[in-house]
């Protein structure tokens, strides 16, 4: 079946609330997660470039801010921080609570990048089909 809009073969609506989020929403909601896992990492995990003597964040420390944010608001608010600022949660296809796995598994998947670039019709991420949600507008 050919559908003409994304998330037509889901039963979710062309626009509005409950359609599925579309790319923009999504890259910046990454930003504002990425950019604040930086601010933490960087306030609390510092420390002196070798080379340029300036202050840098800690790159393991600031991702693993972003994963513990990630796999804690995902089924306690609905969504990431970013998420939630730009009108975005995070669904299981079946409905109901997205339980605590699905935020790990699709965590550790958003690491690896590339099931994150790969989408389907529904512009639905490997990451997310992997654990069965959608990412929707609230």
């Amino acid at each position: 079946m050919v559908s003409s809009y994304p998330g037509e073969r889901l039963g979710l609506p062309d626009s509005g609330r409950g359609s599925v989020a579309r790319f923009g929403r999504r890259v910046g909601a990454l930003a504002i997660d990425v950019a604040c896992a930086a601010i933490i990492g960087y306030a609390f995990f510092h420390h002196t470039d070798a080379v340029t003597g300036m202050p840098v964040a800690d790159p393991i420390a600031t991702n693993i801010i972003f994963a513990v944010v990630q796999i804690v608001f995902i089924p306690t608010l609905g969504g990431s921080p970013g998420h939630r600022l730009l009108g975005m949660r995070v669904v299981p296809l079946k409905g109901g609570w997205v339980g605590a796995w699905r935020p790990v598994v699709r965590t550790a998947l958003l690491f690896l990048i590339v099931p994150a670039l790969i989408w389907d019709a529904d512009q639905r991420g490997l990451h997310d089909k992997a654990v069965g949600t959608v990412l929707i507008r609230a």
